[in-house]
């Protein structure tokens, strides 16, 4: 069976890099670590394109993890950046609130479970639930039970961010 990559590319690629981008919270890393995958693709010609896509970014996010967690610089960048907004105008305000809740809504994500974490991510990037309990290893009648489960683990996990920001 002959796969029509212009089409898989056009319906996948939003949803790949929207994936990555909650794994590695760097839209252009996203956007590359998407690229690799396709090429990935074009060499192994999957039979199911768009679940292996997913397959591999979740692999190359792991990786890309590892090497920040070794290099403990993703960090480093944030508290530094967040040092810079407080130090700026009063104007950046706005910014530098969407930008402590996006580092309250990653340390949330980090805290879950990578079975939580990743079939969240998996269906905010569009998988289906048969998509999901594929690359998640799970029976697809446990889908459902699952995503609401890891969504009120991730609410609990922000609202305990939220109380550690309050307590500071």
């Amino acid at each position: 069976m002959s796969v029509d990559w212009t089409d898989v590319y056009r319906d996948t690629y939003p949803d790949l890099v929207r994936f990555l981008h909650r794994k590695v919270w760097d839209v252009e890393r996203a956007q590359d670590l998407a690229q690799e995958a396709f090429v990935r693709a074009l060499r192994h010609e999957p039979n199911k394109p768009r679940a292996w896509l997913f397959q591999v970014a979740a692999n190359l996010a792991r990786d890309e993890a590892r090497t920040v967690i070794r290099r403990k610089r993703h960090l480093t960048l944030l508290k530094s950046e967040t040092e810079d907004l407080q130090a700026s105008a009063p104007d950046l305000n706005d910014q530098l609130s969407e930008r402590e809740r996006m580092v309250r809504v990653k340390a949330a994500l980090e805290g879950l479970s990578d079975r939580d974490r990743d079939v969240l991510l998996l269906w905010d990037a569009g998988q289906s639930y048969t998509e999901i309990a594929r690359q998640a290893g799970l029976a697809v009648g446990a889908i459902g039970t699952t995503l609401a489960r890891a969504r009120r683990r991730l609410a609990d996990a922000y609202h305990e961010t939220e109380k550690v920001d309050v307590a500071r």
